[in-house]
Parts: C-alpha cells; sequence; structure tokens
C-alpha cells in the first residue's frame, strides 16, 4: 500500500486544506492500495496562485526554449526508471491489464514526449514575416490539465508536456480512481527541478474540477474524459473567454471491405476494439461487414473474443480485467441487456459476471450481430467490452453508416487492398482512421470530429495548443 498525507502544490508537498481522504481500492479485490489527500477549492486557489505567480514574474517563460527542453527531457528520464513501477501502480489502481500499461508507461509514454520534444526543437519561437513585423510564439499561461482514470499518465503527460515546453503553467487535476499515482508522478516532476509554482498536482472529484476550470486565473483548459463534461466545460470556457482543448468520447466504426481476410480483421481488433479492457474511447466498437461475408466476419470475432483470458489485470496473460468501479460494471451490464431487449442477436457473452470472478467488477465480453445502426447498443458509448457488428450492402452504404455518428473520434478501414483503404478512410468524418490495423503515429495530432471534442493533441499540432501568436510590427 502506498499513501501520501500532502499534496504537490507549486513545487512543493504541502499539508492540504481540507481534512478528507481518498481511498483507492482495486477493482479486482478491493484491497487498499493507498490514500492521499481530497484536494480542495482551497488547495486549488493555492496551486493557481502559485502557477499564476511563477507565469507572470518567474524563471520558466521567460527560458529559452531549449533550456525548457532540456528540463522536459530530464523528466523524461527520471520517469523511465520508474515507468515499470508505475505500470503496476496504475494496473493495481484502475484494472488495466499490466500488459496494456507497461506497453503504454514503458514504450509508449518516451515516444510521444519525444514526438513534442521534436516539434519544440523544429518550431521557430519567432520569425519575420515578409511584411518585416514579427511573428512571435508565446506561452498561453496558466494551464488547468483535467485527465480521466483510464489512461492516467499518457493522458497527463500529453496535456503537461507541450504546455512545459511552450513556458505555461500547469495544475493537473487527477481522477480520485487513479489518485495514487498521480502523486507518484509528482514525485518526478520535484525531482526534474521545474522552478517553483510550474507545477502542482491535485488528486480530486467533479466539485474540485470545477472550481479549478471556472478559476478566473486559469487560461487554459485542457480536458479528457465524457462528452457530457466536455459541453459543460466548454460552457464555462465560453463564459470566459477561457482556451479550452477537449478530448471527448467516442463510437469507433470500423469498416471490413469484402476483400479483407477476416481472421487478420479480428486479430487487429484484439487490441483496437477490447484494448485497455475497451474503456478507451477510440475502441473500434461498431464493425461494419459486408452482407456478402458477414457470417464469417461475425464467427471471426466471436473466436477472437472468446480466446481472450479475462482475469486478475497484475496477470501478464490476462487481456480483459475488471472495470474500474461497480456502477461502471453494472452500466456495461445494463447495456447487453438492452442489447438483448432491442433485439441484436447474441452472438457469446452476455450480462452474467465471469464465473469465479464475483469479487471484482468484471464483465463478460460480448458481441452482438444483427445490429441497425439506430440501436442504442450502435450509439451510444459504452466504455466496456461490448462489440456489435452491423451489416452494410456497399462501399457508399459502410461510409454512411460510419458517419451516422454524433461522435467521430476514431475508426478504421480494412481491405486488401491499400490504396482502396485509404480512400475509404478520407469519407470517414473521424479524426483519426486506422487502415489494416496501423498503429497510430504520436506525431500526428489526435482528436475528434462533432461531439468527440475540440483541438487535437501530440506532436505539433499539440504542441501549438498552447501557444498564442502574437504580431510585432515597428
Amino acid at each position: 500500500m502506498t499513501s501520501y498525507d500532502k499534496l504537490f502544490i507549486g513545487g512543493h508537498w504541502v499539508t492540504p486544506a481540507g481534512s478528507e481522504v481518498i481511498e483507492v481500492r482495486s477493482p479486482h479485490d478491493q484491497s487498499l492500495v493507498g490514500t492521499v489527500p481530497h484536494a480542495t477549492p482551497a488547495d486549488v486557489e493555492a496551486a493557481v496562485a502559485a502557477a499564476r505567480d511563477a507565469f507572470d514574474n518567474g524563471p520558466w517563460p521567460r527560458l529559452t526554449p531549449e533550456e525548457r527542453q532540456e528540463t522536459v527531457k530530464r523528466f523524461q528520464e527520471l520517469y523511465s526508471d520508474r515507468s515499470a513501477e508505475m505500470a503496476a501502480l496504475i494496473t493495481a489502481e484502475n484494472g488495466s491489464p499490466i500488459a496494456i500499461t507497461t506497453g503504454l508507461n514503458v514504450h509508449g509514454l518516451p515516444e510521444q514526449t519525444a514526438a513534442y520534444l521534436r516539434a519544440a526543437e523544429n518550431l521557430q519561437w519567432e520569425e519575420p514575416l515578409a511584411s518585416g513585423a514579427l511573428l512571435r510564439r508565446e506561452a498561453v499561461g496558466v494551464v488547468a490539465a483535467v485527465i480521466p482514470w483510464n489512461a492516467p499518465h499518457q493522458s497527463a503527460l500529453a496535456k503537461m508536456v507541450p504546455a512545459l515546453l511552450a513556458g505555461a503553467t500547469v495544475v493537473l487535476k487527477a481522477s480520485p480512481e487513479t489518485a495514487v499515482d498521480a502523486l507518484a508522478l509528482a514525485e518526478v516532476f520535484a525531482e526534474a527541478g521545474f522552478p517553483e509554482g510550474v507545477v502542482s498536482v491535485l488528486p480530486a472529484g467533479r466539485e474540485t474540477s470545477e472550481y479549478l476550470v471556472a478559476h478566473p486565473d486559469v487560461d487554459k483548459i485542457a480536458f479528457t474524459g465524457s462528452t457530457a463534461a466536455g459541453r459543460k466545460i466548454a460552457s464555462l470556457a465560453g463564459e470566459q473567454l477561457k482556451r479550452v482543448s477537449l478530448e471527448l468520447g467516442g463510437k469507433s466504426a470500423v469498416i471490413v471491405l469484402e476483400d479483407a481476410d477476416p481472421a487478420a480483421v479480428a486479430e487487429g481488433l484484439r487490441f483496437h476494439s477490447l484494448g485497455n479492457n475497451a474503456e478507451n474511447c477510440q475502441a473500434h466498437t461498431r464493425i461494419l461487414a459486408p452482407r456478402s461475408r458477414y457470417e464469417e466476419v461475425v464467427e471471426a470475432v466471436r473466436t477472437m473474443m472468446e480466446s481472450l483470458t479475462v482475469g486478475d489485470p497484475s496477470d501478464p496473460a490476462t487481456f480483459i480485467g475488471p472495470m474500474v468501479r461497480a456502477d461502471q460494471q453494472e452500466r456495461v451490464r445494463s447495456y447487453i441487456e438492452l442489447g438483448i431487449a432491442e433485439g441484436a442477436r447474441l452472438v457469446t457473452g452476455g450480462p452474467q459476471v465471469p464465473e469465479g470472478l464475483e469479487g471484482g467488477f468484471y464483465v463478460t465480453p460480448t458481441l452482438f450481430a444483427d445490429v441497425d445502426n439506430s440501436m442504442r447498443i450502435a450509439r451510444e458509448e459504452i466504455f466496456g467490452p461490448v462489440l456489435v457488428v452491423i451489416p452494410f450492402d456497399d462501399e457508399d452504404d459502410a461510409v454512411r453508416i460510419a458517419n451516422d455518428s454524433d461522435y467521430g473520434l476514431g475508426g478504421g478501414v480494412w481491405s486488401a487492398d491499400r490504396e482502396r483503404a485509404l480512400a475509404v478512410a478520407r469519407r470517414v468524418r473521424t479524426g483519426l482512421m486506422l487502415v489494416n490495423g496501423a498503429m497510430p503515429a504520436f506525431d500526428g495530432p489526435f482528436g475528434g470530429f462533432k461531439a468527440s471534442g475540440v483541438g487535437r493533441e501530440f506532436g505539433a499540432v499539440g504542441l501549438n495548443q498552447y501557444i498564442e501568436h502574437k504580431t510585432i510590427a515597428a
């Protein structure tokens, strides 16, 4: 068990203003993972005041871009020394399989940060224009970064690293479900040597989040979470004309063209549809299959899903761990019951808890066929291992169905003809399309169309979310 009795505010470990404690328990067996202080609005005041003073008067925004890059590089080196430990801690907190957290924290995060560093190194922070005026790029100011629990360090650093490289100061608001790893992350920031006031880390619930995003001294909100919460944050930001970026929900469609190999598709969907327990905003949960090969696709996906190991997330053999909370488990199970009631064909799985795992928040991986895109299980984000297979008539019909969604975050196309797949991918209105199971690239922007968000993360485009552009004419 790991316990903290202080919060990380402005680069210092500080006694919290309140007495409430967050207990983080394992969703596998409810054992106590750790305890941390619950940050209050008074702690937000201290953190924002420190960030404001550091931005307005401190050295960080006034260092050269190269000096800031060196500090971020030092942070990443220190994080890499502890990345396996961090992966195990996150698995204990949120139930993500250890293979997933290790892959993301040990292998993914260094490249995510490296892509931001390359963007910062290549950016002209000042440049002359043809008119003779000067274009200057400056940090946006004080950033409130609000993150979810499903990939906490990836989400945190996707916001904090570009903000810090730009010269901004950051208050990170972490989710209660993964509060312990948030303060472990703060330890690395403390060791890296950021100046006073530049970084604060506050684990807390909704009330404290709302206080932070509405704070008048916050210049920019960077949020990952639900679309409902994103709409509220956008409204608050609009009232104060704050800058805002929102990475929100999804109901991503993958189009399987008739020349694709169903077995290869199913193997690719193992990760893209069900990775991280399918508690993943870009998960490919709508599988669009041609009527001519519909049952082949259904059978291939069924075989893949029934082969998945469900169980203790700390076991390297596990692919599906528990849902993060009891209410999330019940929510996913209720969608399975809804799919049955809507008339979809239950191919595998069901609302029952997997045998022998009744002590955790587990869900049986479930596949529905004969699904119409108008059904709620095809339209609403479930955030759990529930997939639907929807038939289509031809390529135009597939694109129409894929685009018939409130969301537009991710998606994919499978075809033996790469150029054909690329042509289809260009027609789908989402921020990310993957061809034949390709992995996303950290130098390419990530974010959503429609109700999936505003703004982008990763690489040069993500760095620019934390920059203001100034023209100086003389």
